[in-house]
Formats: structure tokens, sequence, C-alpha cells
């Protein structure tokens, strides 16, 4: 199939002008290119007015709607992310009639990567089918390089700046859409307050890591660190046994005081992107105060993870993609949720009070196997949110897209041929 026989119909996008930029692109190759739109936010980063559908109407009518949208000629469906109940149906819908879905997410390896998948993100994965045996296998298929990690390019605050935009957007200019709600338990209002919140703060949360990491530092104890995520996120609603975040928390620290040596200490550290309106560190002085771990339990607000993780005894997490930092460094992993990377030789099989007491670590081999195929399939190098990362990203996406046949496919032919994206300037 040309591009000129392509009619691609993109949904919501991650915040910001990414998928208004790589549909321009698209349109150049001679596809059609169509925007369905759910609120002002969707609006108002879409520039081209000409290719803009907004939804107005009830979400009962949604399926028919979808249902009647995709029969008219469309042959590819975009959009970010898979757990929103509008993608669920409009997938399932897709799929019903043959109809391409591509998928993007947050890089299973961020920050300097994004994901790209056809069959399902996080979960619903084909990489939770694939154990690393068949990886290798393909793997031989594959030129042994792989592209390094690009220069820093300030996604995170760029990131807050466009959910900011977004929402203020929703909250103040959404008249035209008043059957819309968001997909999220927190209301539009309090996702603006969150947003502009993290940005007023940013300086004083600097400062109050600062605090919290060297006090870590300079403890001389050995700590096991506990990587978090938001609450709302698909990762712990959809692929976990958890159904917030204080469950996992008491786990963690029950275990540990069961489990752990006397002279280790328990570290979490937070999202960069909670606001914690949860209250969860206050839950976890008072869990921790409830098992005698007082002084032994700590809470980091923020900053980078890679000096914590380069001394930590072990990781746990539910099923954050930090973990995979822990693994390149061939730190203990237990993950307590559904992830993309737990396979066997990579995550701890152990119980939780047992992995403390003794982490049993990955196997590095496997891991690097591992990572060479998340290289070669679902991992594209650039970001959504700063105008350098969108434009790396740009160049190699589109011709993906326009590809018969997705990574996974083409690394898995004997006469395959990956081209291998290449390092960052």
């Amino acid at each position: 199939m040309t591009p000129q026989d392509r009619y691609f119909l993109f949904l919501q996008g991650p915040h910001g002008p990414f998928f208004a930029g790589l549909a321009k692109i698209i349109k150049l190759s001679g596809a059609r290119v169509e925007k369905i739109g759910f609120n002002q936010g969707d609006a108002f980063y879409w520039r081209d007015k000409s290719t803009y559908t907004g939804f107005f109407k009830a979400s009962e009518e949604w399926p028919d709607y979808i249902a009647q949208k995709l029969a008219a000629g469309v042959t590819d469906l975009v959009l970010y992310g898979d757990e929103r109940q509008i993608h669920q149906v409009a997938i399932a819908e897709a799929e019903k009639q043959g109809i391409r879905v591509h998928y993007f997410e947050e890089g299973y390896l961020r920050p300097y990567w994004v994901t790209y998948e056809r069959s399902g993100v996080n979960g619903y994965s084909p990489l939770m089918d694939i154990p690393i045996v068949a990886m290798r296998r393909a793997l031989q298929n594959l030129k042994p390089e792989h592209p390094k990690a690009p220069a820093r390019w300030g996604e995170l605050r760029s990131h807050i700046f466009h959910g900011g935009i977004y929402h203020f957007q929703v909250l103040v200019r959404n008249g035209r859409y008043p059957n819309f709600s968001s997909h999220r338990a927190k209301s539009v209002g309090q996702e603006f307050y969150s947003h502009l919140k993290k940005l007023i703060r940013m300086p004083y949360m600097a400062v109050k890591t600062v605090r919290e990491r060297f006090q870590i530092f300079q403890s001389g104890l050995n700590y096991h660190l506990v990587l978090l995520q938001l609450e709302h996120d698909a990762s712990i609603r959809l692929h976990s046994d958890y159904d917030n975040l204080q469950d996992f928390a008491r786990d963690v620290i029950e275990a540990f005081a069961k489990g752990a040596p006397k002279h280790h200490s328990l570290v979490f550290k937070a999202h960069p992107l909670d606001d914690f309106s949860n209250g969860l560190p206050r839950f976890i002085r008072q869990c921790a105060k409830e098992h005698g771990l007082k002084g032994r339990v700590r809470f980091v607000h923020g900053g980078r993870l890679a000096r914590l993780l380069d001394q930590a005894s072990s990781v746990v997490t539910v099923n954050s993609t930090g973990a995979q930092q822990a693994l390149w460094r061939g730190i203990a992993v237990k993950a307590m949720g559904r992830a993309v990377y737990s396979k066997r030789d990579l995550v701890s099989d152990q119980s939780l009070d047992a992995f403390f007491a003794n982490p049993t670590p990955p196997d590095r081999n496997a891991y690097e196997d591992y990572r060479r195929y998340l290289l070669a399939t679902s991992q594209i190098v650039g970001g959504f949110y700063t105008r350098r990362s969108r434009t790396r990203l740009f160049r190699p996406i589109v011709d993906f897209m326009l590809a018969d046949k997705d990574r996974y496919e083409i690394l898995a032919t004997p006469s395959a041929v990956i081209t291998p994206q290449r390092d960052s300037a």
C-alpha cells in the first residue's frame, strides 16, 4: 500500500505539539490525516484546523461514532497509550475492521527514547510474551551496534509546561465540549493546579531534594531503593494488583521490617511528576514508625535517579521503567507488578522479605541482549516535549509507521536488515 492510499486518524496524544508535527510530515508523504479532539487542549495543539474534527457528543455515542469514522476509509489509527476508555473502544473497533493501530508511549528506556508499537504497550506489549531466548534468536539477524543515549534536552520541565497549557485550555476554554470528562480520577482543575504547583515549587523542591539526598549519602548505610510511580498511571491501575500506592508502600515496609539486615535502610524515590496530593510521604513515615523502623526509612522528593542507583543495594518497584536503569547496572530488581522487563534471569522471583535479606542480581548478559532487542524494535531515539527531541524522533518514526511490517516482524525475518538508529550528535 502506497502512502497515497493511507488514511491516518489521530486520537489523543501526549501533551504538546508532537502529534500535530507528526501528522504534518505524514501528510507530506501523500497520506491523508485527520484528528479527532475531545477538548480544547486537543484543539489548541492541533494547528491545522482543516484536518481537525471535534467530538462534542455524549460518551455513550462514541462507539457508534468511531465505528462509522473508521469505516469511512481509515487505514491507520494513531494514539498515545492504550488505557483510556475512548482509546480502548477505538482499538477494539479498529481490530474488528482490520485497521492498523500505532501506539505511542513514554519510553521503556526513558528518558532518551519513546515507545512505538503496533500491538499494545506496557502490559499489552508483545514484549510480555517474548522470552529472552527468542530475543537472542532474532538478534542473530542484527548487527551488534545500537544507539547511545543522546544528549539531555530538558524533557521534564517541558513536559510540565505543556501539561499546564493543555489543562489551562480545558479549564477556561472548553465551552464547546460540554460532555468531556478526563480519563483520570483528578478533575481538570486539579490537573492544572498540579502542573502549576510543580512549576512554581521547582526551586524549593530542588533544594529540599539536595538535602534529602545528602543525608542518605552521608549516613553510610546500605539502602534499598523503592521507585514510586504516579498513582493514576496505567501501569499501576491495569498492570498490577494494587489499587493505590499506599498498599504497595505498606507491603514493602512490612517485608523490609521482616527480612532486611538491621543496618540497612529503605529509601522511597518519588516520581518526578508527583504532586504528593495523596499524602504518601506522611503515610510512609507513619507506617515506618508502626513497624519500628524510625530513622531507617527515608523519602526523596525528586532529583536524578542515576546517583541513587549507583549506591543502592537493590531496587523494588511495581513496574517502573526506572528499574531498567538498575538492571543495566547489575542491581537486583523486584517487580511487584507486570512489567515488560519481568523476564527470567532479569527480575527476582524471591518473596519480598527474602529479597531484602539477600537480593538475587540479574544476569547481565541477558539484560544486554534484552536491551539490544528493545532498541531494535520498540524504542526510538527522541522525545515528545521539546523541539529538539521531537525533531530527532520525527526523522525515523514516519518511515517506521509507513512500513508494511513493524520492527518485531522485520527482526524475526531471517533475511531481515534492520537499520540501526544513528547516535545523537
